[in-house]
Parts: C-alpha cells; structure tokens; sequence
C-alpha cells in the first residue's frame, strides 16, 4: 500500500515540525507550507491525502485558504483539518461551513492525532477485515514456509462459509497493532515533553563544572564600614518614630478639637432647628387668621401681598388638579373686585427619601425604613419636567382665558422657586432617622404658592 501524504501549512516552524514528528510516526509523508499562498501554489502540482491548516497567518489566513481551496474543483476533494489555537462553538461551525472536517488544537495529544487521522482515512479502518494481515503458514520439512491466500480457496471459502475464527484472529492482532502504535506515540510525546521541562529547569552550568572561587580575605574595614551603617540605621529609625509620634499626638488634637467643634455645631443646629419649628407655628396661625379674613383656607397676608400654598404630592406635575382649582376660585374673586395685575404662581419641590431605580421609576419608601437605606434623596420625577410639562392643558387655557376675558388686566406668571426655602426644616441625618419623618417634611416642602400684586403696588385678597 503507498505511503499517505498529508501538507501541514503553518507561519510557526515549531508547530509545523511538531506535528510532522506525529504524523510520521503513523507512516505519513509531511509536505510543509509556512503561508496560506504557498500551499495553493504546492497543490497546483500536488495532491495531498490531506491538509493540516493554521488560522492566524500572515497574508490569506487559514478560513480564506479553505474556501479557496474547496472552491477548486481539482483540490476542492481533499479534506482539510484546521490546526490551530482557536476554539468554541462558533468557530467550529464555521470553519466546518466553509468545507473544513473539524479542529485540531495546537496543544495536540496523541490520542487527539490518531483519531483525527481516522477521522481523515489516513489510518486503515480498524473494522476493516476483509483481508487478514498474516499470510498462512505451512510446514515443509520441520520448517515453517509462508503461503500465499489461494484464491480460489478463499472464493470456496466464501461461497461454503465464512472462516470466522481467523477474522477474528485478525482483528484482535489490529487492534494490538493500533494500541500498541498509540502506546509508542503516547510515550514518546510524553518523553518528549519531560525532557523539555527538564531542560527549561536546569541551570545554564552544572554547579559541579564551576570550579570554586578562591577564598579572598576580607579587610576588618568591612565589619566597621557595617557595624558604623547599622547605628546609623538605627538613629535615623529612631529620629523617625519621634517625629511619626509628635505628628500622631498633633493629629489627635486636632480630631479632639474638631470633635468638640462638631458637637457645638450640633447644639447650635438643634437650636436654630427649634427656633423654625416656633416660626413655622406662628406663621400657621397667622395664615389661618388671614384665611378667616379673606374666606380662602390657607392664605397669608404678608406686607399687602396675598400668598395662598398648596401641598403637591409626590409624582404630580405642580400646575394641574386641586393647584388649578384654587386658581380657578382666585382668578373668579380678583376679576369680580376688579383686580388689575400679577398673579404669580410658584412651585417649590421637595426633597424625599425614595425607593426605587432610573429604569423602573421611584416612589416614596417605605414609612419604617431608614433615611441611610433610601436608593434617592430628591425628587427625580421634579427635576424631568420641562417647562411646558409642568401645566397640563387645562391650566393653560385657564391662564391665556383670563388674559383675554380681563383684556390683559391680570396676567398671571409661572416661576419654579427651587429647594432652597423649604416651609418646614428637615430633620438632622442621623442614624435612626426613618423614611416617615423625612418625608413628612417633604411632603410639606413640595408645594405652589400662589401671590397676587396689583400693578401700582401690591394689594390683599379680600380687602
């Protein structure tokens, strides 16, 4: 039977001589390429059993020259293996779509060659058994003569029965041939590979080739040039721990002082804290009395300026709902009293304690959660509204109606205040803070305050 011929195609000399060394040990001839251009050059006049290729080459990498080959016809019948460090799924199949058997990796075992070589009909099918492997043997004169197969006895043979016995006789001798030819090659991959890691492990000379160096009294300087560093070592060590102490002592002053510092802050906050509470109180009462005066709930009096606040709660655009009625009742009452112009109408957010995330929308937490654990400290649903977003329609309307109704004699102008002047103040951050009472002061901040000035000064609703 002729020789096998396989092409290994590889810019790496190693890998190619690797994997010929392999190959040859199974009686394969190796013809090597080391670019993808120079193996379709080769096949011009070659025709290889098989192809071993690389895929990352300089130039026409490996995918390229498989389609290129398999696009031949006179080369497109020879199965091609690709022999490279590429791997997954998804490689596979698309080295396989473009005509390709499969992938060989570079950190190739035996047992990897030999089934791929199966795979590839480089290797004699084990299950082949139509002819056996050793010629029967006769004895001539004591001695033991080969004979070749009659065939005509075989053609007897096969019309009266089938010779089981020496079929099986000559399968088990090729499967001994086959592990035994898998055994060698194991081992002298194996060998081969200790030997290299033996090689990589020894030093560049052996210790007992280097003759040793002749013994060179040393002068008594040395010990002192020594002995003189090492007090000198020990005083800069020593100069160092004094000045890191003094510098820790320094620090700790100061921690102490700014300690106190804080606790003072603390005090005076608690104290300005319920100093607000009292002015909040009386700014309460005082609205309410200027609400029995003027007959709207909630309206305040303050230097000839009529101010009426409205709660907003969480997640409602200011200008809208019960804010639209309360400027549809106070634009009715200044046109009847012949009222001539500005009502201004400002919103105030608050900041809550929120739960919640960008993607799924936020909402207050819940009341016996912490303030540390709330996700947001704000009011995102404030800050994404733009101007026009901030009304609804029909506060719009109400708003340009009466323009037209009073023939510009009350206009009415939209402002957004910010948080910078909350009504109520926020509790102090500390750690048992709840969700509930943050927000309740929040809820009280995030309002529409609503303030009527007349154009030569500023008037009082009611008066």
């Amino acid at each position: 039977m002729a020789r096998k011929r396989a092409l290994v195609v590889d810019d790496s000399k190693s890998a190619r001589v690797i994997l010929s060394r392999m190959l040859e040990k199974y009686d394969i001839e190796v013809d090597m390429a080391e670019a993808a251009e120079q193996a379709i050059e080769y096949l011009k006049n070659n025709r290889p059993d098989a192809i071993f290729m690389d895929h990352l080459m300089p130039g026409m990498d490996g995918l390229q020259a498989v389609q290129t080959i398999k696009g031949n016809p006179q080369t497109a019948m020879i199965p091609i293996m690709m022999y490279t460090s590429q791997e997954g799924e998804l490689y596979v199949g698309q080295a396989r779509a473009l005509g390709a058997m499969g992938v060989l990796p570079k950190q190739v075992r035996p047992v990897d060659v030999s089934k791929v070589l199966y795979e590839l009909h480089l290797l004699p099918d084990r299950r082949d058994m139509t002819e056996p492997v050793l010629a029967p043997v006769e004895l001539v004169g004591g001695s033991a003569v080969e004979r070749a197969p009659d065939r005509r006895t075989s053609a007897a043979a096969a019309t009266t029965g089938i010779d089981w016995g020496r079929r099986i006789e000559t399968a088990v001798k090729d499967q001994a041939v086959d592990v035994r030819r898998f055994i060698v090659a194991s081992l002298d991959s194996f060998a081969s590979r200790i030997v290299s890691d033996v090689r990589d492990s020894l030093p560049a000379a052996p210790v007992e080739l280097i003759p040793p160096l002749p013994r060179v009294a040393q002068p008594t300087w040395h010990w002192a040039a020594g002995i003189a560093a090492a007090c000198l070592a020990a005083v800069v060590f020593a100069a160092v721990w004094l000045l890191a102490r003094e510098e820790l002592a320094k620090s700790r002053a100061e921690v102490a002082a700014l300690t106190s510092a804080n606790a003072e802050m603390q005090r005076a906050r608690l104290e300005q804290s319920a100093t607000v509470k009292d002015l909040t109180a009386a700014l309460s009462t005082a609205s309410t009395l200027a609400g029995a005066s003027t007959g709207l709930p909630g309206a305040a009096s303050t230097a000839g300026v009529a101010t009426r606040i409205e709660p907003v709660p969480y997640g409602e655009i200011p200008f809208d709902r019960a804010r639209l009625d309360v400027l549809r009742e106070l634009l009715s009452k200044l046109q009847a009293q012949g009222f001539r112009g500005v009502v201004k109408i400002t919103s105030l957010p608050g900041v809550f304690c929120l739960s919640g995330n960008a993607t799924d929308g936020f909402a207050p937490a819940a009341a016996s959660s912490l303030v540390s654990k709330c996700d947001v400290i704000g009011n995102p649903f404030e800050e994404s509204l733009s101007g026009q977003q901030r009304q609804s329609l029909a506060f719009a309307n109400l708003i340009a109606g009466v323009r037209q109704r009073t023939a510009g004699a009350i206009t009415v102008a939209i402002e957004n205040g910010g948080n910078g002047r909350p009504s109520m103040p926020y509790p102090a951050r500390i750690e048992s803070l709840t969700a509930a009472e943050w927000n309740r002061a929040a809820a009280a901040n995030n309002r529409v305050e609503f303030a009527a000035e007349s154009a030569p000064g500023p008037i009082t609703i009611g008066q």
